[in-house]
Formats: C-alpha cells, structure tokens, sequence
C-alpha cells in the first residue's frame, strides 16, 4: 500500500477556550486529490494552516511528505506548495521579481527559477504580462500568480484554498486541468472550496467539516448511496402509463408518477432496469427514455450539514 503524502491523526487546535478543529483524522495518497468542504468558519482553512507547518497544533498528530508537523516545521514548508485566500501579492513588483523574490527563498538555481518561470507564466496564459506591476493585475491574474508561485518549488504536496475563486470560466477550466495535470505527477492535493460542482468533478474523495469536526468522508458516488439512500430512475413512455407501473421487479419501489411517466429507487440498477425494460417490452408498451435521476453532491453536502450537530 502507497504511504500517504498527508496524514492527520487526531489533528485539534484550540485558540484560548475556543476548539477551531476537533480531533481530524485524514490521509491523502500520491496522485490524489481530496477536496475539503465546510462552511465559512468550519476549521478548514485552521486545518489547512496546521498541515503547513504554519500553525501548531494544539493535539494530535501530522506528517506531510514524511516529516512531522511539529519536528520538522523547515522540512515540512519546503516541500508544500500553499494557495491561502488572501494571496499576500507585492503589487508594485512585476511578476518576474516576485517569482524570483520566492525563488531566493527556496533557494532555487538561478537557471531552475528561470526554466520554472517562463514555463509556469506560459502554462497559466500569463507570460504576455510578465513586465506589467501587479497592482494592474486583475484578480483572476492575481490568483494564477498565487498559484504559479505555490507550484514553483515543485512541491509533492499542494494544499489549494479555493483554487479557482474570481476566475473567469475560461481561467477557472485551465486551471481545473492544471490540477488534474499535477494529480497524475503523483501530487497530494487538498482543494477548499465553496464551488460544489467543481468538488465533485475535480476531488478523488470528500471531506466535509463542521464546527471543526470531519463529518462526513468518502467519494461522491459513496456519500450520494450513504446520505440520498437508493438510487433513482425515471421512465418516460410514448403513451400514458397503462399499467406501467405494475410491472416493477420485486425490490424497485414507486417514489412518483404523472401521466407518462414514473419515477422508481432501485438498489442494483444493472438487475433492475434490464428485468423491467424486458417487461415493458412484452406489454407492447414504447418507452422513450429510462434515465438515472441526477443526484448532486451539493443535496449531499446541504443534508450532512444541516443535520449535523457538532459539540462546541
């Protein structure tokens, strides 16, 4: 089994008397991309910060590309790349002088920060701008700039806070595609983000967090079975139903139904729908589509919230 990149046990901060996060157990392997939900003030940019070696934590325990959070805090920053939400950009600098500014600090070869700049800039459709101050940057240019400097020490870990926040479309897709790019390089990578869809197309797996603690992990297609129950389907007909609805196979159950059409929860699709559409067939009744209901992550993400209860 592939060690992980990024793992938490039992990872708590507390600030005074008050628990930002609660005992965190998570591990992101090599090539996989997790993306943390929760809503504003869940603890997820304070797990983000512990992981980075910028916060310590108050209990537990983490180790990011094998070095400990609390032993080794030099080792642990080197090899993470951080996109944070406030970008910290010095806007009277031109993004060469920034990046070479960060490129010092990494203590990167000359001739690597250069290869590194022109590529990246290139990559994220910034090089045309490279000799412009970055207080004329837009703040969709700003945030690649963040992120091109995250990346620039070819780090093993990213850890990305909302990745594609005031991007136009065309931006928020090439970067969408750089992060898939960078999970095939066997990157871990922790994305935060308010932006549902892009979780569910983008993250391996999802972590949901509230009032500091993890409630809820799995990929989308587990937590839809585990949250939303059985899957459903609807049938479409050519005709009124005539008695369509009597011919479900023994462990489909009727959820709704119009004039021609009907809704029904299966648990095994693959044996159901067949056996149905079989039955449908020697009724002589048309069917013109049998379909999946979609089922999206945000439903999941509303119902784990709303019914959570964390402790204080």
């Amino acid at each position: 089994m592939t060690e992980a990149l990024i793992e938490a046990v039992g990872l708590t901060k507390d600030f005074d008397d008050f628990r930002a996060v609660a005992a965190v157990d998570l591990a992101v392997g090599p090539g996989e991309v997790v993306a943390l939900l929760g809503p504003n003030g869940a603890g997820k940019t304070t797990t983000i910060r512990m992981l980075a070696s910028l916060l310590t934590p108050s209990g537990g325990a983490a180790r990011v590309a094998g070095f400990d959070v609390r032993r080794d805090p030099d080792a642990v920053r080197a090899r993470v790349g951080l996109l944070t939400e406030h970008h910290g950009l010095y806007t009277r600098m031109r993004s060469e002088e920034y990046l070479a500014f960060f490129g010092g600090a990494y203590r990167l070869p000359r001739g690597v920060l250069q290869e590194r700049t022109t590529r990246l800039l290139e990559q994220f459709g910034l090089a045309g701008d490279r000799r412009r101050r970055l207080g004329e940057y837009s703040k969709g240019m700003r945030q690649k700039l963040a992120l091109v400097r995250a990346l620039l020490h070819d780090p093993p870990v990213l850890l990305l806070d909302e990745p594609t926040s005031a991007m136009d479309p065309a931006s928020a897709f090439q970067v969408r595609g750089s992060i898939d790019r960078l999970r095939q390089e066997s990157r871990a990578i922790i994305v935060c983000t308010h932006n549902l869809k892009e979780a569910e197309n983008l993250a391996d797996r999802i972590a949901i967090i509230r009032g500091g603690q993890l409630i809820a992990t799995g990929t989308a297609t587990s937590l839809k079975q585990e949250v939303l129950g059985r899957r459903q389907m609807e049938l479409r007909l050519a005709r009124p139903l005539d008695g369509a609805a009597g011919l479900l196979p023994q462990g489909a159950r009727l959820v709704a139904s119009g004039a021609d059409w009907l809704r029904y929860e299966t648990e095994d699709p693959r044996d159901s729908n067949p056996r149905f559409l079989r039955a449908l067939g020697q009724a002589g009744i048309d069917v013109v589509t049998l379909a999946e209901v979609e089922r999206s992550l945000e439903d999941v993400y509303l119902q784990v919230v709303g019914r959570a209860r964390p402790s204080a």
